[in-house]
């Protein structure tokens, strides 16, 4: 009768979310992938036109989207190294002796708060205003300049951007990782002779490895997936320069008008991320070490 009544409360507390996932993620991705074999401007139900792999073919000579594929690669690869250094840089401070870490901590968290076209808007601001005094201030004009405007730079200017929202959440990833650390370890080690260098290298970051494969695949989806800061900050530009793979998948689908050239380009999308993804978390996952 007990295992009777929990297959029950099971159900109640799980099949509403299994459903709602459903209707959310699962027939909308099987959607997906049927429109992707269509001509259709994502309208009229009788203007749809099976052309099979035309769609995905057309990708090989779109070159929108192969520069769009570019900068998000150029992008990804950037972010990916700036946010978790400075996260593991961050999360070694706030884990020392610091007197000030707990807000120090709290501080630098702060802005993985606050959403992505609020963070796009307000940055555009420093880079277009607060950029021009200081530069005139100190006399520094050619790095504080407007980064938006010039193609070369716009793309550093989402890194920065995208570094300061992401670097304080991987922080916190990485402070659990330090935290589960043994005492004792770090302990002998000292009283062996090894320097804080020696520490780090040879048991800090073997150790750390869960956390950093973590905070690898978090960081290597939230870049590739990057939206709503390209699209208030750049908003793709100048001159297609920043426009990124999601941004690039609105502007067919919802610009264009070409819903199922877009559901292409999405599962293309889908299948580089799943690829690159779980590449990184095998590679990571073999150098992890048990305590």
């Amino acid at each position: 009768m007990s295992k009777t009544k929990n297959r029950l409360w099971f159900a109640v507390f799980t099949l509403p979310s299994i459903f709602i996932f459903s209707i959310v993620v699962i027939i909308p991705f099987l959607s997906g992938i049927y429109y992707a074999f269509f001509d259709w401007d994502g309208i009229g139900a009788n203007t749809k036109e099976f052309v099979g792999i035309e769609n995905f073919i057309k990708l090989l000579d779109d070159e929108r989207f192969l520069q769009s594929a570019w900068v998000t690669i150029k992008f990804t690869v950037l972010a990916l190294i700036s946010v978790n250094l400075i996260a593991i840089t961050f999360s070694l401070l706030v884990t020392s002796s610091l007197r000030t870490a707990k807000i120090t901590r709290t501080m630098i968290f702060m802005p993985n708060l606050i959403g992505g076209l609020i963070l796009g808007y307000i940055w555009n601001f420093v880079f277009s205003d607060a950029f021009a005094i200081v530069g005139e201030s100190i006399g520094l004009k050619s790095v504080f300049n407007n980064w938006l405007l010039d193609p070369k730079s716009a793309v550093y200017a989402l890194v920065l951007v995208f570094t300061w929202q992401m670097a304080g959440y991987m922080m916190i990833i990485y402070i659990a990782g330090l935290q589960s650390i043994p005492e004792e370890l770090m302990e002998a080690a000292k009283i062996d002779g090894a320097n804080y260098w020696q520490r780090l290298r040879k048991i800090v970051f073997p150790l750390l490895m869960p956390s950093i494969t973590i905070s690898l695949f978090l960081t290597l989806s939230f870049a590739f997936k990057i939206y709503d800061v390209n699209l208030s900050l750049t908003g793709g530009g100048p001159i297609n320069s920043t426009e990124m793979f999601a941004l690039n998948i609105y502007n067919e689908i919802f610009g264009y008008s070409n819903y199922g050239y877009g559901q292409a380009k999405a599962i293309v999308f889908f299948i580089v991320i799943a690829i690159i993804s779980l590449t990184q978390v095998y590679i990571t996952k073999k150098r992890e070490v048990e305590m």
